[in-house]
């Protein structure tokens, strides 16, 4: 007989996961402090642009709560059917992508048409290109597991999509997300298991091409030339680095206090947006700008534990999902530090969840209800096999007249008849906990 709890376990509506509380504190922590700081860096920017000073922190919250609900939304559809519908989401992406270039549809911006002008608001399609594209190749390296790790043809589509994707955002221009794609694509195609050799030559293609690109256009030079010594022309090419330089040395250890920067009047360039964490270490000293690098940490840590868990648990599809997203914020957030700090050139990515910007607030709170629902599934599979495990120890006796039945783990020991060959033993039933670990399998040699 099959005990009551090992039948429930096959039964998803009889267990609850839970949400990962590592994952949900660090966000709204970093939620907390983009507000306050989004707040304070831009009424510099409101002064100057004669609007209100809480301008842009009633857009932030709009966008945050907007995005914060989608969050709660996705939070709570099921990861199957995600993965049923996440090849529709390439084509999606290369439409939107497409579109934002037609004149009168999308939004020109200093040179860039990237937005899309929704009437009520302007929304930055790429951000949602990295999502979608994220749950796509999460289905893809499901789909073709076997010929990803094992064969070239496996690994052209992904490379594909990826060149597509980059001569598409290099059109608007966006040189710094079109970098972040390509980032994105590589890594979760290594954690995919691609051989090594396989990877290293489109990268040998790729990279030589991406410098050849950032060296075409005379603004891209004087950016990577000013990076090198921004003091060498600090009133022009090295204006913003060097700004961002004198607001995180003015910070010291403990910072001037909320709302005293002064670099963010009228001298940092984009201070609510792109160097909103030079303001954060003048504001707040080394240990603030610390504590964000930590919750930053702590978020993408907790993100790549939960794609080796979801893999541990056989679901490759959940494990993926949260690479890529680890990935994505992880890289994102390491650029826009890089850049604040003189360590990167810069490049205009904002900082996820803490930056000024409606559409990466919006579509990074996406990613996140995305991560909690990987959390929440991955939880509610260790408790279904931990249910599993408790019930095949369970003895459950007879019932009165019913023919006994061995158990499920049981080895028939019955006796040879004379002059028959005995029988060997039959196979040990091995409960499903105990079988072997699918583990994430990384790039192989050879």
């Amino acid at each position: 007989m099959i005990p009551d709890r090992v039948r429930q376990a096959f039964r998803l509506g009889e267990i609850e996961g839970r949400y990962d509380p590592y994952i949900l504190g660090a966000t709204l922590a970093l939620v907390t402090i983009g507000v306050v700081m989004v707040a304070s860096s831009s009424l510099g920017v409101a002064e100057r642009l004669q609007v209100g000073p809480f301008h842009f922190l009633v857009r932030h919250v709009m966008f945050l709560t907007g995005g914060l609900f989608l969050a709660l939304v996705l939070s709570r559809v099921e990861l199957r059917t995600m993965e049923r519908q996440g090849q529709w989401l390439l084509p999606v992406s290369l439409v939107l992508l497409v579109v934002v270039l037609i004149p009168g549809i999308g939004w020109e911006v200093n040179g860039a048409r990237r937005w899309l002008n929704l009437g009520v608001s302007k929304f930055q399609v790429v951000e949602a290109v990295k999502v979608f594209l994220i749950v796509w190749l999460a289905s893809y390296l499901v789909r073709h597991r076997e010929q990803v790790q094992n064969t070239w043809w496996g690994l052209i589509k992904p490379m594909v999509v990826a060149g597509t994707t980059v001569m598409l955002l290099l059109a608007q221009p966006d040189f710094g997300s079109a970098l972040l794609v390509c980032a994105i694509v590589g890594g979760m195609v290594f954690l995919g298991g691609v051989r090594i050799m396989n990877l290293v030559a489109p990268a040998l293609i790729v990279l030589p091409a991406m410098a050849l690109l950032a060296m075409s256009e005379p603004y891209r030079v004087r950016r990577l030339t000013s990076f090198l010594d921004p003091w060498a022309k600090p009133f022009d090419e090295g204006f913003q680095l060097t700004q961002a330089l004198i607001a995180i040395g003015r910070g010291e250890w403990f910072g001037v206090g909320l709302g005293s920067s002064i670099q963010k009047l009228s001298f940092l360039p984009e201070a609510h947006t792109d160097f909103i964490f030079a303001v954060i270490a003048e504001e707040t000293g080394f240990f603030g700008a610390l504590i964000v690098i930590s919750l930053f940490a702590l978020l993408v840590g907790r993100a790549f534990w939960l794609g080796l868990a979801a893999m541990e648990a056989k679901r490759p599809f959940a494990g993926y999902c949260a690479f890529g997203v680890a990935l994505w914020i992880g890289l994102q957030a390491f650029v826009s530090i890089g850049v604040n700090l003189g360590l990167l050139p810069t490049k205009g990515l904002t900082l996820p969840l803490i930056s000024s910007g409606g559409s990466s607030v919006l579509m990074t709170c996406v990613a996140v209800g995305l991560l909690l629902r990987i959390g929440y599934e991955v939880d509610r599979t260790q408790r279904q096999l931990a249910r599993i495990r408790e019930g095949a120890a369970e003895v459950v006796p007879p019932e009165e007249g019913a023919i006994p039945m061995p158990s499920p783990t049981a080895v028939p020991t019955s006796e040879p008849v004379a002059g028959t060959r005995p029988r060997p033993p039959l196979p040990v039933a091995e409960p499903i906990a105990a079988r072997g670990r699918i583990e994430p399998t990384l790039g192989v040699l050879g």
